[in-house]
């Protein structure tokens, strides 16, 4: 998979988000029976105030959260708790560009700290989190919510992380 990564926070050099992302990203492809390498994702390592900026401008809420997505196409299904359709995986050239990605290093080390967790494992599920939400899972509504959160549960557990439910 294709990892373009920028990190903007210094906050970051204390975990190698790369590594991590390296992980947990071709993790989920790999669950959805997709070809990793075709197909890429941008990866942003902020801190909160550019986080708050990001969830301000986009979802209207002007404070610091965790994880944000933007997927690069509409793949949301209608009917709630729906598989949405996987993405058509080119079969030479450039790999699909399934969107963006932007975690933030404070949110994130306090909320794993708060919940007793290692850091990576929280870093792991919020990158397959973002991810899902690039490829058309959601969790506005229960069905939405019980079928992300079983396929993010069966991703982590392949990748040795505990269910974060």
């Amino acid at each position: 998979m294709e990892i373009d990564v920028l990190i903007e926070d210094p906050a970051w050099d204390a975990v190698d988000l790369e590594a991590v992302a390296e992980t947990a990203l071709p993790a989920v492809l790999r669950a959805l029976d997709l070809p990793p390498a075709r197909f890429a994702v941008s990866l942003l390592g902020c801190d909160d105030d550019r986080i708050a900026g990001l969830n301000a401008e986009f979802r209207g809420k002007a404070t610091p959260t965790n994880v944000l997505s933007w997927p690069s196409e509409e793949r949301a299904p209608s009917p709630p708790g729906a598989m949405p359709d996987p993405p058509k995986a080119p079969d030479d050239g450039p790999p699909l560009e399934l969107g963006d990605i932007a975690i933030a290093y404070a949110t994130c080390a306090r909320e794993a700290a708060a919940a007793g967790k290692p850091l990576s494992h929280h870093l792991t599920h919020l990158l397959i989190h973002g991810l899902l939400h690039c490829l058309g899972y959601d969790h506005e509504t229960d069905p939405d919510a019980a079928l992300m959160e079983a396929l993010e549960t069966r991703i982590l557990a392949s990748l040795g992380v505990p269910d974060p439910y």
